[in-house]
């Protein structure tokens, strides 16, 4: 019995120290946790309202979360009568020894946060970087995919997005088509370009602003080649790319003026 009333009577003293602290930090964790909700949903509604980009809301929305919350534990810790000094070191070691582990990882998350930030780009846009060309379909914290022209799935470190060249298509709303066309050299230039700015003009994929142009790009082996350059949306880009082509060689057959056979024109990527 007088071992049992120890027990008890150190219960007690137990209860009457740690009782009041136990209760506060566990109210102290409970509107914690109600402000932080209250938090988020503000800065998702004055988000939502200023127009972020959607990749960018997540992003910062679950930074600002984890930020506050982690505070909150250590508030609640520190209630409780841990040592929140020891707890921070070791928590820093730990992220030490996780940041030298991750370093690549690391490097694509800076690089992810500087992406949604300067935005050199947005889903949707027609991009050219690290040797893919291809629309973004989805930018994420480590990585950005691009659906290419094959339809194939590119997946790009953000590391070496943020740090690399990159060519955003889509950013002015509208991208030129340059295609070459040669004719022989016993046909009539005037009447040729007429015809090819014709093929242009009548193509409803072709923007009229800028005015599509054909010019007379070189003096080949065996033909005059015209630059035939259309402008149109990102998105219509291949389409324009080949009924240029085939509709040229329609109407060049239609007029009488003569492509050289076998016709080999070098395609000259120019800015």
């Amino acid at each position: 019995m007088e071992k049992a009333q120890e027990w008890i009577n150190y219960g007690l003293d137990l209860a009457k120290e740690f009782g009041p602290k136990l209760v506060t930090a566990i109210l102290i964790y409970i509107v914690g946790s109600w402000i932080i909700k209250r938090i988020v949903s503000a800065t998702r509604k004055v988000m939502s309202k200023s127009k972020y980009e959607e990749s960018l809301q997540k992003f910062l929305l679950n930074l600002i979360s984890w930020a506050l919350k982690i505070f909150l534990i250590i508030l609640v810790i520190s209630r409780l009568g841990v040592d929140v000094t020891t707890f921070a070191a070791v928590i820093a070691a730990a992220g030490l020894a996780v940041g030298l582990a991750l370093q690549g990882s690391l490097s694509n998350f800076a690089g992810g946060v500087l992406l949604m930030i300067f935005k050199p780009y947005r889903i949707g846009d027609l991009i050219e970087a690290q040797g893919e060309l291809g629309v973004v379909k989805e930018i994420e914290i480590f990585t950005t995919k691009l659906i290419t022209p094959e339809n194939k799935l590119a997946i790009v470190p953000n590391g070496a997005m943020a740090n690399g060249n990159i060519v955003n298509y889509s950013a002015e709303g509208k991208i030129r088509v340059d295609t070459v066309v040669g004719v022989g050299y016993g046909e009539d230039i005037k009447k040729s370009k007429e015809v090819l700015l014709k093929v242009l003009t009548s193509n409803p994929q072709v923007l009229q602003d800028p005015a599509p142009s054909v010019n007379v790009l070189e003096l080949a082996d065996s033909s005059v080649n015209f630059a035939v350059r259309p402008y149109c949306k990102p998105e219509d880009y291949w389409d324009v790319y080949f009924s240029t082509y085939e509709n040229c060689k329609l109407a060049l057959d239609e007029a009488g003026i003569e492509i050289p056979y076998p016709h080999q024109v070098e395609i000259h990527k120019e800015g």
